[in-house]
């Protein structure tokens, strides 16, 4: 076989092969579409609860770096009782 035919066959064989592979891919998107809508309708809607009010928390004003730092220190001072 020439190179030309040999690359004009390697040529088609890609084709095809790319073309199964698309094809495929294409299936799936589709089935899962179809399955994603069925399960849509199939599943209960959530309930959806009124947010709570709730009572001022002081410690929802604390910023968050002071919490780290405070556990920290916390954390320090307790290996170092330890370490006595």
């Amino acid at each position: 076989m020439s190179e030309t035919a040999l690359l004009l066959e390697s040529l088609r064989l890609m084709v095809i092969g790319m073309g199964i592979v698309f094809s495929f891919l294409l299936l799936l998107v589709g089935i899962l579409r179809i399955m994603s809508r069925a399960a849509l309708r199939l599943a209960p809607v959530p309930a959806t609860r009124e947010p709570q009010t709730t009572t001022a928390d002081p410690a929802a004003d604390v910023p968050p770096l002071a919490v780290i730092a405070a556990a920290i220190a916390r954390y320090r001072a307790d290996r170092r009782r330890r370490r006595r």
